[in-house]
C-alpha cells in the first residue's frame, strides 16, 4: 500500500514547561488528508536520538511491514524473537496524542525523555513519517548529513537562536 500524502519540510517550535508544542500546519495537513483523526502517534526512533511521529492510519501500515519482514526471515532461527521485538518497539513504546484546534499537543514526559526534547522541537518531514528532534542533538550527531544540519541552523537563525 503506497501512501498518497507524504510528510515533507521542516520547522522549529518552542516547547513550554508543561511540554506543549505546536505541530506545524504542513504536518497536520498531511495527517488530516490521510484520515479523520486529529491525533499523532509518537514513538522512539529506531536509529536516531529523536521521536518518530505519524498518523494513526500509518500504524497499520507499519504493522504490515513488520509482518512482511517476518515472512522474509521465517527460515531464520531468531525470526519469531525478532518479530516480537519489532512489535514491542513499534507499538508498546508509543503514545497517541491528540492535537487541539490550534495544532498544539502535549508531549508526554516519557516521549520527551526518549526523544531528548527540551525547550525546542525541530520537526522534519521524512516521507511516510516525520521526526521530532532536539536541534542540539541533531547538530551533534555525526551520522546526520551536513545539508540537514544546515537546515537546522537556518531554523535556529530564523528564531534568533544561532
Amino acid at each position: 500500500m503506497a501512501l498518497e500524502h507524504l510528510f515533507q519540510g521542516s520547522a522549529l517550535n518552542g516547547v513550554d514547561a508543561k511540554g506543549r508544542v505546536s505541530v506545524p500546519a504542513f504536518l497536520r495537513t498531511v495527517i488530516e488528508r490521510r484520515g479523520d483523526a486529529r491525533t499523532i502517534v509518537l514513538a522512539k526512533h529506531e536509529t536516531f536520538p529523536c521521536l518518530s511521529a505519524y498518523d494513526p492510519a500509518y500504524a497499520a501500515l507499519k504493522h504490515s511491514k513488520i509482518e512482511r519482514l517476518l515472512e522474509k526471515e521465517e527460515t531464520s532461527a531468531d525470526a519469531q524473537l525478532d518479530y516480537q521485538r519489532r512489535n514491542l518497539l513499534a507499538f508498546a513504546v508509543s503514545e497517541e496524542v491528540p492535537y487541539d484546534s490550534t495544532g498544539r499537543i502535549l508531549l508526554p514526559t516519557m516521549m520527551r525523555r526518549k526523544g531528548g526534547i527540551a525547550d525546542l522541537a525541530l520537526f522534519l518531514g521524512v516521507g511516510e513519517t516525520f521526526q521530532i528532534w532536539n536541534p542540539q542533538a541533531l547538530l551533534e550527531d555525526e551520522r546526520i548529513p551536513e545539508d540537514l544540519k544546515d537546515v537546522c541552523r537556518y531554523r535556529l537563525e530564523e528564531r534568533g537562536l544561532a
